[in-house]
């Protein structure tokens, strides 16, 4: 109690963060949110060109959508004329209105406005005709689609950086000098001419499927999530974590968990939830003894698993349904476990390391009361129940967003009624609606653009046939090296892994780390998009299934989110914690260890998913039992605590237990059991002695 009296007075520094600094953190590590400030009148031109873009998605979600390619085209173009408006070229937040700037404006910036929604409409302007000009387009195709581009290259760079844009120039790159590539790589080559056709005349490019699952489901739920926080639903999901979870041992940090589990079912953001939670657990953590860093990494780590929570998912749960043609109940089925597995872990190692320094809990004053929380906020859950409702009931995505949005309008209006009276009630209702909807749009502004850009690797990858070559040079690299380890294997007396075997855990590694180095800059949508499109063919050539190998590489971009050196969440949260941002970025991955156990299990036992082919409930049983014990062991080994402290060779045969434990295998995992069995019972009778 005295050590966390004395970490409150000494931690003063994470205490005091205003709104406005918790916002410029959030903007520092998420450049997706670094908006810069418009000068009258362009402030409310862009504001309302914003309402009405959620305002066409928000009807389109309840009466349907117009044609695909004039519903794309629509959405890209409207959004490129915002990104240019919203984003400076260099990050300057404000500009002086005059001569060479109209309305705060720069020229530039106008012509590249202008020129993204011109070229963004010209395809669905000419739809009728597109049946005659792919394959042989007009010299004026092929200007207009060569500024799209462009305008997409410099709307990504500005919203979200280099590295995506950098891909992207890559892959035109070797589109076109085909012929001069190395070995397996070669391949004819394409004239601009044609590479402009594909990626633009096409469906297989920037009017794709990503660019479609963005202008449909994805920005519906984006306003969802954001109208959701506008009424307290995040706020209470907050309150009922801290009066579930805070009494125990290092309370703060398991209300982080909880509180982040809950947010993630309506934000797929790592780096928002990571500042909205943090706010509150992190200085709360650092108050009860937490070392800043940890506090910083535990808030990070819980804060991607957003990402795959149910129902939202971010936006790769609706990406699924397009690649995988499955329906939205079956994805996030196959979604629960795994995301169950996740929290699990970091909270075990939670608990451990309070164990471990002797934290308390937060006092009764500190906590909220559950019954209190529950009658004054359970109005808010009200959308969330009617989204869940919908999608179960098998009507469309589409249906569900248009009546929880719906729901959220309702519950503010009642809300406000209530606070101000009706006249007052029903003006406050329409700020509110004016301010969720602009905010909402802002928030979709990147991560089209980003889909749109991403077409551009995708019409790559399926006009040059490159994702095979890749996967074939994959797939041969871990056979080669499967041969060997088994050659070396062949003298134990007996066979732990076959030739197959081998072959794909070495696949599933190399995938794994080039989803983590892809994902170093790139959102976690963007990522996924790729790594189907060149990953996941890998995992398909040696018998995985599309489901399995889909969620593998999906759980490896997400991971990216707190493995340095672009640990974003991770930095964020240091940010608030005052914390060093390489250490907190280092313990964010070690406590999501847990994250990056899972996919491997499910990949060869893919009955945790619970929806996968051959499904029985004695392999799910083992799988899940096998997976629950080897994070408790690895969490143990790595925090130098089971139920007192551990010696070094205790911890080095708890990370060869939770191998084995998680192992899809009965003999494995009893052999974990065995191990693990002896070191638990020396820790007992050692509990509450000095350790070693």
């Amino acid at each position: 109690m005295k050590r966390g009296e004395e970490k409150a007075q000494a931690d003063t520094k994470a205490r005091h963060l205003t709104a406005d600094e918790l916002q410029t953190i959030e903007e520092t590590f998420d450049p997706e949110l670094r908006f810069r400030s418009l000068a009258w009148p362009m402030t409310l031109i862009a504001s309302t060109i914003l309402f009405l873009l959620s305002s066409y998605h928000f009807y389109t979600a309840g009466f349907g959508i117009p044609q695909a390619t004039v519903h794309r085209g629509l959405h890209l173009g409207v959004t490129l004329l915002l990104v240019f408006l919203s984003f400076s070229a260099f990050g300057k937040r404000e500009i002086r209105p005059g001569a060479l700037a109209p309305f705060g404006l720069p020229l530039t910036d106008w012509g590249l406005a202008i020129a993204g929604l011109i070229t963004a409409l010209y395809v669905p302007w000419i739809y009728s005709e597109l049946a005659f000009r792919v394959g042989n387009p007009l010299p004026i195709d092929i200007v207009m689609g060569t500024v799209l581009i462009v305008v997409l290259l410099e709307a990504v760079r500005r919203s979200m950086g280099w590295p995506l844009p950098f891909i992207a120039i890559l892959f035109i790159c070797y589109a076109y000098f085909g012929k001069s590539m190395p070995g397996i790589l070669v391949h004819p080559g394409a004239s601009w001419s044609n590479i402009v056709n594909h990626l633009y005349l096409t469906s297989q490019g920037i009017y794709g499927t990503a660019l479609g699952v963005i202008a449909t489901y994805v920005f519906h739920f984006v306003l969802f999530g954001v109208m959701a926080t506008r009424i307290g639903l995040g706020q209470l999901f907050i309150d009922i974590a801290s009066a579930l979870a805070g009494r125990y041992a290092g309370g703060p940090a398991k209300v982080s968990v909880l509180s982040s589990a809950l947010l993630g079912s309506i934000s797929g953001s790592s780096i928002a939830n990571t500042v909205t939670t943090g706010a509150l657990t992190i200085p709360a953590m650092i108050r009860v003894g937490y070392p800043r860093h940890f506090a910083a990494a535990v808030e990070a780590a819980a804060s991607t698993g957003g990402q795959i929570t149910p129902p939202v998912m971010g936006a790769v749960a609706f990406l699924m349904i397009e690649y995988l043609g499955l329906p939205l109940t079956t994805i996030l089925t196959a979604a629960l476990v795994p995301a169950f597995m996740h929290f699990f872990g970091v909270l075990v190692q939670v608990h451990l390391e309070a164990r471990r320094l002797g934290l308390r809990g937060l006092s009764a004053a500190e906590l909220p009361n559950v019954w209190k929380v529950l009658k004054e906020g359970w109005l808010t859950v009200a959308p969330l129940i009617i989204l869940v409702a919908v999608l179960l009931s098998g009507r469309t995505p589409f249906a569900a967003a248009f009546w929880s949005i719906t729901a959220c309008v309702g519950v503010l209006v009642i809300q406000q009624v209530n606070a101000h009276g009706l006249m007052r009630g029903l003006r406050g209702t329409a700020h509110g609606v004016w301010e969720g909807f602009i905010l909402g749009a802002k928030q979709s502004l990147s991560v089209t653009a980003a889909a749109a850009l991403v077409g551009v690797v995708i019409g790559v990858v399926t006009l040059t046939g490159v994702g095979f070559k890749v996967a074939y040079m994959v797939t041969s690299v871990a056979q080669d090296w499967a041969t060997s380890v088994h050659s070396i294997l062949a003298f134990l007396p007996f066979e732990m892994m076959g030739v197959p075997t081998l072959t794909l855990l070495f696949t599933l590694l190399l995938t794994a780390i080039v989803c983590i180095l892809m994902g170093c800059g790139i959102p976690t949508t963007a990522n996924y998009i790729i790594m189907v499109a060149v990953a996941a063919p890998i995992l398909g050539l040696l018998g995985v299934q599309p489901l399995v190998a889909h969620f593998f590489v999906f759980y490896y971009g997400v991971l990216a989110d707190v493995t340095p050196p672009v640990a974003m969440a991770a930095y964020a949260g240091a940010g608030i914690a005052g914390a060093n941002a390489f250490k907190a970025g280092n313990t964010a991955f070690r406590l999501s260890m847990g994250k990056a156990l899972v996919p491997f299990v499910f990949a060869f036992q893919p009955a945790l998913l619970l929806v996968t082919d051959n499904f029985t409930w004695s392999d799910f049983f083992l799988a899940f039992t096998g997976t629950i014990l080897g994070i408790i062991a690895l969490s143990a080994a790595v925090s130098n605590w089971l139920f007192a402290p551990l010696y070094r060779i205790e911890r080095a045969a708890l990370v060869v237990s939770a191998i084995l434990l998680v192992a899809p295998d009965l003999i494995a995992t009893i052999v974990g059991v065995v191990i693990v069995l002896p070191i638990a019972a020396r820790q007992l009778m050692s509990k509450g002695q000095a350790g070693p």
